[in-house]
C-alpha cells in the first residue's frame, strides 16, 4: 500500500502540458446522475439520451459507489425488473426481468459486451465475477430480449464501457477494510490526452467470508487504449485479467439453516462435507481485443470488433472434481448509414457477429480437494452466428420508430475422449428470426409513452448440455421467448421530479428448468411455458441549495411487481400449471437517498426488500423475504487538484438473517445460502488530476 501511495505522490508531481482535460458544468441536472445517469444510450445503435429510449437503464460507476465496492450487486438490485443474487461471495447471478430457473450458479440467459468485446461465450456462460468495481465506467442495462441485433438470450443485455466522456488524465487510489476479514485495493491510471486516451485499473479483493468456509481473493487488471487514428478512425484495444479463488460452503436444509445458517454443508451419506472435499472455484480469465470505428463516408460508418478470450476452471465438489478449459474467438462488425430529410433522420443498421468455442471438461473423483480417477473428458466445439439488420427513425425528436431482425444459428460438437471408441454427438439448431419493433412517442417536453414487442431465443448453455450429471443432453430444445411492452414517462417540477412506468407480458415456451437428482446432481428439462406478466416502477427527484447549509438532496425510488407463473408444466402425474416460478419475489423495492452538504459532507442511505420466495415448482417450499437497510457518511473535497474522499458505512444495518441465491428444486430440501449480517467498512481514496 505504501508502494501505491508512493507512486500516486510521483504522478502527481509530473505535469504535462500537453494535458487536455474536458470539463463538464455542474448544473442542477448533475444532481441527478449521482443514482443513475440518464445521458447517452447506445444499445441498438441508437446513440441519444435515455429519456428518447424505451427500457434502457444506465447504471455509473457512481451509482454504485455507496457500498464497500467488493462487487456491484447492490447498485443493480436497485434498478427495478433486475435481481442480481450472491451465493457465497465471488458466485453472482444476474436475472434481468425473469428467474433463476436456469442459473443455479453463474450468469446465463443474458448477452453481455465491455467496451464492444463480447463477455458472453458461444456457449451462453458469463463469467460476471470477472469484473472489479474500476473496470467500467457505466453501464448500459436493457430488459427483455434483445436478439434482433444481439442474437441469443431472452433475459437481455448489459452493455459495459471503461472510458466516457468525463475521462481525465491522472491517478486515483482506494482502500476498505471492513467486517469478515475486508480488504478491498483500487488503483485507476489515466494517462495520455484527447487523441489517445489511456487507462490502467487494477483490483484487489479480499475477505474471509461471512459463513464458514467462505473465503475469496480477486486480482484483477486491466488495460483500456483508445485513439484517434484520424478524423474519421477511432481505435479501441482492450485487456482484461482476472485471478479469482472462492470457497463454496453448499447450500443448507431448513433445519440445518435454523440451527447455523452460517455453517457449511455438512457431509451426508457417502458424500462428504463442503469442507472435507474441500469445494472450492479457482478461476482465471483473460480478454483482449480491438474495436474500430470509421467512417466510410459522409452517411456511412462501420464499427468491427475482434476478440480472443480463454478461462481456466478448476472446481473441486463434494461429488467431483471439474477442470475446465475454455478458449474462444470472435468477430462482430455493423455499418450504419444515416441520413436527414428535413425533421426526419433515417438510420439503417447491418451486420454479422460469429463466436466460436473451443472447450474442453474433464470431470474425475474427489479425494480431499484433488483430482482422483478420471470419469470423463470431453472436448466441446460450439459455434454461433448471428446476422442482423434495423431501421431507426427520429421525427423532430418527437417520435422514434425501430425496428430490427436477426437470423441466428448455432450448433454444437462433443466429443467424449475417454470411451473407446471415440464418438462424436452432433446437435444443429434451427434457425431462429428474431424481431423487435418499439414506438415512441413524446406528447410534450415532459410525457412521453411508448410500446414495443420483441421475440427471442435461447439455446442451452454448455452446462446445461453437460450438467454435473455428466450425461450430455442435446435432446434440449432452444427456449423461445414473445415479450410486450408499454412504457409511460413524466416529468415535473421542472424535470427534477421524473416518474416511469413499465408494464410486460413475457411468454416463454420450451422453458429450461434446473432439477436435481438425489445425489445433489444437476440436471436439465424442458418444461413446458411460462406466463411472465409484471409493472416496473421508478421515480427519482433531486434539487439543489446554492450557498445553503444543505446543498443538494436526491431521492430514487424503484418496485418491480412480478407474476411470474408456468402456463403448463407436470412432472410425473404432478401438475404445476398456475404454479409461481420458482426464485422469483413478487414485490421488491429499493430506496435511495442521498444528502450533500456545502462542507463537503455527505450522507447515503440505501434500502432493498424483497417478498418471499419460492424454492420449488411444487409452491412447498419458500425462503421469508428481507428487508435491508445500509448508510454511509462521508466526506469529499471534490473539484480540487488533489480529491479525497473518507467515509464509512454499514450495511444490512437491521441484521436480517436470509439467504440470497437459493438452490431450488432441490429433492433434499437443500435451498438455503445465508448472507452477510451486519457489517462496517471504512475507505479512504486519493486522487491527483493533472
Amino acid at each position: 500500500m505504501k508502494g501505491k501511495i508512493l507512486l500516486l505522490i510521483l504522478l502527481c508531481s509530473y505535469k504535462a502540458t500537453t494535458a487536455q482535460v474536458d470539463t463538464i458544468p455542474i448544473t442542477k441536472d448533475s444532481v441527478k446522475q449521482q443514482t443513475l445517469d440518464e445521458v447517452i444510450v447506445t444499445a441498438f445503435e441508437q446513440n441519444r439520451r435515455a429519456g428518447a429510449s424505451i427500457n434502457v437503464v444506465q447504471l455509473s460507476n457512481k451509482a454504485t459507489d455507496r457500498y464497500n465496492k467488493s462487487s456491484v450487486l447492490s447498485g443493480i438490485n436497485t434498478v427495478p425488473g433486475v435481481r442480481m443474487e450472491e451465493r457465497s461471495p465471488g458466485s453472482y447471478r444476474v436475472n434481468l426481468r425473469g428467474s433463476s430457473l436456469r442459473s443455479p450458479f453463474g450468469v446465463r440467459n443474458v448477452k453481455v459486451y465491455w467496451n464492444g468485446l463480447p463477455v458472453t461465450d458461444p456457449g451462453g456462460n458469463t463469467y460476471f465475477n470477472q469484473f472489479a468495481f474500476n473496470n467500467f465506467s457505466s453501464m448500459e442495462i436493457f430488459k427483455g430480449p434483445a436478439g434482433s441485433l444481439y442474437g441469443a438470450g431472452t433475459g437481455g443485455l448489459i452493455l459495459m464501457n471503461s472510458i466516457d466522456n468525463n475521462w481525465n488524465p491522472g491517478i486515483h487510489a482506494e482502500y476498505i477494510t471492513g467486517s469478515f476479514g475486508l480488504h478491498n485495493i483500487f488503483v485507476t491510471g489515466k494517462f495520455g490526452k484527447d487523441e489517445n486516451k489511456n487507462q490502467l485499473t487494477y483490483a484487489h479483493n479480499e475477505s474471509n467470508g461471512f459463513r464458514d468456509h467462505t473465503k475469496m481473493r480477486r486480482d484483477n487488471a486491466s488495460w483500456v487504449s483508445q485513439l484517434k487514428v484520424s478524423g474519421r478512425q477511432q481505435l479501441t484495444a482492450s485487456v482484461l485479467y482476472t485471478d479469482l479463488y472462492y470457497e463454496t460452503p453448499g447450500a443448507l436444509t431448513l433445519a440445518e439453516f435454523n440451527n447455523n445458517p452460517k455453517a457449511s454443508r455438512p457431509g451426508a451419506g457417502i458424500l462428504p462435507s463442503a469442507v472435507a472435499a474441500k469445494a472450492s472455484i479457482h478461476q482465471k480469465n483473460i480478454l483482449a481485443g480491438l474495436n474500430n470505428q470509421q467512417k466510410i463516408g459522409t452517411h456511412l460508418s462501420n464499427t468491427t470488433s475482434i476478440y480472443g478470450a480463454f478461462a481456466t476452471i478448476d472446481n473441486p465438489t463434494v461429488r467431483n472434481y471439474e477442470k475446465r478449459k475454455e478458449p474462444h474467438v470472435g468477430g462482430r462488425t455493423s455499418f450504419n448509414w444515416q441520413q436527414q430529410f428535413s425533421k426526419t433522420t433515417v438510420q439503417l443498421v447491418a451486420g454479422t457477429e460469429i463466436q466460436q468455442g473451443f472447450f474442453n471438461t474433464r470431470v474425475s473423483g474427489n479425494v480431499n480437494g484433488k483430482p482422483d480417477t478420471l470419469q470423463t473428458d470431453d472436448d466441446i466445439r460450439y459455434s454461433v452466428y448471428t446476422i442482423f439488420s434495423q431501421a431507426d427513425v427520429n421525427i423532430n425528436e418527437r417520435f422514434f420508430i425501430n425496428a430490427g431482425i436477426s437470423f441466428n444459428s448455432s450448433g454444437v460438437r462433443f466429443t467424449r475422449l475417454n470411451e473407446l471408441p471415440v464418438k462424436a454427438i452432433n446437435r444443429t439448431y434451427r434457425d431462429e428470426y428474431t424481431p423487435r419493433l418499439s414506438l415512441m412517442g413524446k406528447i410534450n417536453n415532459d410525457f412521453s409513452i411508448g410500446a414495443s414487442f420483441a421475440k427471442g431465443f435461447s439455446p442451452p448453455a454448455i452446462s446445461e448440455l453437460l450438467p454435473s450429471t455428466s450425461v450430455i443432453s442435446t435432446n434440449l430444445e432452444a427456449e423461445k421467448a414473445t415479450n410486450y411492452e408499454l412504457t409511460v414517462r413524466h416529468s415535473f417540477l421542472k424535470k427534477a421530479l421524473v416518474l416511469e412506468a413499465n408494464l410486460f407480458y413475457f411468454r416463454l415456451k420450451n422453458a429450461l428448468v434446473q432439477r436435481r437428482d438425489l445425489a445433489g446432481a444437476d440436471y436439465y428439462i424442458n418444461a413446458g411455458r411460462t406466463r411472465q406478466k409484471g409493472v416496473e416502477f421508478s421515480g427519482s427527484y433531486a434539487t439543489s441549495f446554492p450557498g445553503k447549509v444543505v446543498n443538494s438532496i436526491s431521492f430514487r425510488l424503484a418496485y418491480t411487481y412480478n407474476d411470474f407463473r408456468y402456463a403448463d408444466l407436470s412432472k410425473d402425474t404432478v401438475n404445476f400449471s398456475g404454479k409461481r416460478l420458482p426464485s422469483v419475489p413478487a414485490h421488491t423495492t429499493g430506496f435511495l437517498a442521498d444528502v450533500n452538504f456545502k462542507a463537503g459532507f455527505y450522507v447515503n442511505i440505501t434500502q432493498y426488500y424483497a417478498s418471499d420466495i419460492y424454492l420449488n415448482d411444487a409452491n412447498t417450499a419458500k425462503a421469508n423475504g428481507y428487508n435491508l437497510v445500509g448508510a454511509r457518511i462521508g466526506w469529499k473535497n471534490k473539484g480540487t487538484r488533489f480529491p479525497i474522499n473518507l467515509y464509512a458505512g454499514a450495511e444490512n444495518i437491521f441484521d436480517e438473517t436470509y439467504s440470497l441465491g437459493n438452490d431450488i428444486n432441490d429433492p433434499r430440501g437443500r435451498y438455503f445460502n445465508v448472507a452477510a449480517g451486519r457489517n462496517y467498512y471504512v475507505g479512504v481514496s486519493i486522487g491527483c488530476n493533472r
